[in-house]
């Protein structure tokens, strides 16, 4: 039997969505619906065919009224996404979110030709207009915008694409979702869900860790033919869409969307694969400190200390408030609304979706974060990442519908900079070297996570589309043989990986969800790691410069945005530092072993 487990103090963290909606049964949801409607048809009279007529300043005044139409079809969307991941068991939140993509779907399919009509301007008439004063607040996405050009379909092809993908794309990754939202996992006699056997991973009881990896692996086993079939059937789709629009290849899209030069993310993954040797240097580490004879995959979180103890809620709190308020008063000021105004749902319960993540929303509203929270001091990380992404889009809504969002590369960084204020703040806090070894193993277990393993998951998607699309639908067998190839890599004999790993491919949804995400967690770690020594070298300002650079939201490049701190993301050795920095904290792991 497992003992009783402590309570974290979160287990009624829920949060208060009335800002956008009071409930499924809201009269403004139901009037907001047909009122966005009437507006994409009045939008759509008034300017369809008319917009190459326009001059710059009523150009300027059409995206006014775009980015409102946007907004109010945003906040519909937002507020059933929400819902629905708190519950993904429910039928009416289920029913609420496909009348949501249905609505999506439909108001593209009405606007779309206000996007089509921008790219048809000449390049000598659409530079007049983004060089416009008239225009400049809307200046890089514009910019941005034309470099779809190539990729862009006739407007009825690009409605039917719209109409399609309810029925087609978001409806299989919704079935994904709620299928691994709805399983339970049978362990020790009890039912869990995955989210809960997950955490079992970082338990210091190997026998349990043992036991919840086959109780996983039982499951997934019974779903893959479900899960393969979905895998297939949306990378299918993935290979369709981009032969119809003429991308290269399968990441193309992905690099486009991030604003990234596809030279930089091989940049990128090169170095990173090319230091997989830290890795494995790092897990014979944590073997040795484990006094484990073979590390297996399901080993690779377990916490050095016995007894980990149960961080609660309010604890959590006050360390990332304390961590974002020593850095700037502003960043402490923003966080602190999520926990005042009840921006966050952080209690686990069954039907909750697994993860974590920052919902940007809209403009107009306010961005609501998402976790399960269990009392670790790696949720106290979550808590940290998932409130750096909250207070970046807080910041960013002032740039509009249009640019507030930005680019997967430069998301992560507020995320994963965040994590690293706290991280710090605990470490220094700390006098005992074995619990600073503990802190500073968890904190490598993350980054290794973060970055070789993400490259490593991009080199799993790389060999599966490639492969769909070159030999076809896929066998379970064969998505497995490439996981396990692709996996091996990374921790070489460093990690026994045994067979029942070899499924685990089949739960991670951003496979699905966002194809060609992963390398972004990677860009935004080591762009951290830059930062961050930039900022303990003591400069005057970082920090006003680094609230602007996230104030700045998507309306500038990637690359300026980082440059303003003198750093250059296409240099192989940009991402060379960032790769020492995490070699040097293995160093820093291995000294204070031979402490204790």
């Amino acid at each position: 039997m497992n003992p009783v487990k402590e309570k974290s103090g979160a287990e009624s963290v829920t949060w208060n969505l009335a800002d956008l909606y009071t409930s499924v049964h809201d009269p403004r949801l139901a009037a907001d619906r047909q009122e966005v409607l009437a507006e994409a048809d009045r939008f759509a009279d008034l300017y369809k065919g008319k917009i190459a007529d326009l001059t710059p300043a009523a150009y300027s005044d059409v995206l006014k009224t775009y980015e409102a139409i946007l907004d109010r079809v945003g906040r519909i969307g937002s507020y059933a996404y929400l819902l629905w991941s708190t519950n993904t068991e429910d039928a009416a939140y289920g029913k609420l979110m496909q009348e949501a993509n249905e609505l999506s779907s439909e108001m593209s399919q009405k606007m779309v030709f206000f996007d089509l009509e921008w790219l048809k301007f000449p390049d000598e008439k659409a530079r007049e207009f983004t060089d416009s004063e008239e225009l400049r607040p809307y200046r890089h996405y514009l910019e941005a915008s034309r470099r779809y050009k190539p990729f862009m379909l006739d407007e009825k092809q690009e409605q039917v694409l719209s109409a399609k993908s309810v029925t087609g794309k978001q409806a299989w990754i919704r079935y994904f979702d709620e299928t691994l939202g709805a399983a339970r996992f049978t362990l020790n006699g009890q039912e869990l869900t995955e989210q809960e056997v997950l955490s079992k991973l970082h338990e210091p009881d190997r026998d349990l860790r043992m036991e919840a990896s086959k109780s996983l692996t039982e499951g997934f086993r019974g779903m893959k033919r479900s899960l393969t079939f979905v895998f297939n059937t949306l990378l299918a789709d993935k290979k369709t869409n981009d032969k119809l629009r003429g991308y290269p290849s399968w990441i193309s899209s992905r690099n486009l969307s991030n604003e990234i030069e596809d030279s930089t993310v091989e940049t990128l993954v090169g170095a990173v694969t090319n230091r997989y040797a830290t890795v494995q240097r790092y897990y014979r580490l944590k073997s040795n400190l484990l006094g484990l004879d073979s590390m297996k995959e399901y080993d690779r979180y377990a916490p050095l200390l016995k007894a980990e103890t149960v961080v609660k809620w309010d604890d959590a709190r006050d360390m990332v408030l304390r961590s974002y308020g020593a850095f700037h008063p502003e960043m402490g000021r923003i966080a602190s609304l999520f926990f005042e105004e009840n921006w966050i749902d952080a209690a686990i319960r069954p039907g909750k979706r697994g993860g974590a993540y920052s919902a940007s929303t809209v403009p107009s509203v306010h961005p609501y974060v998402f976790m399960n929270y269990d009392g670790r001091i790696r949720d106290v990380q979550t808590l940290a990442h998932e409130l750096g992404h909250g207070v970046h889009q807080y910041l960013s809504r002032d740039q509009g519908v249009l640019q507030s969002g930005t680019p997967l590369t430069t998301a992560e960084t507020a995320s994963v900079f965040g994590e690293m204020l706290v991280f710090q703040n605990l470490l220094q806090t700390l006098d005992n070297p074995r619990d600073r070894l503990a802190l500073l193993l968890g904190k490598i277990d993350d980054t290794v996570a973060t970055v070789f393993r993400q490259v490593s998951m991009n080199r799993f998607e790389h060999a599966i589309h490639t492969a769909r699309r070159t030999d076809g639908e896929l066998t379970t067998e064969q998505y497995s043989t490439i996981w396990r190839e692709t996996q091996t890599s990374l921790y070489g004999d460093s990690v026994e990986l045994t067979s029942d790993y070899d499924i685990w491919w089949c739960y991670i949804p951003h496979f699905l969800h966002t194809p060609g995400y992963v390398y972004a967690y990677a860009f935004g770690e080591l762009l951290v790691l830059a930062l961050y020594e930039v900022y303990s070298q003591g400069r005057n300002g970082f920090a006003d410069r680094y609230m602007d650079m996230l104030r700045a939201g998507g309306s500038d490049w990637p690359s300026n945005l980082v440059g303003t701190f003198n750093l250059d993301i296409d240099s192989p050795d940009f991402w060379n530092k960032g790769l020492d920095a995490i070699d040097q904290m293995v160093t820093q792991a291995e000294q204070l072993a031979q402490q204790i």
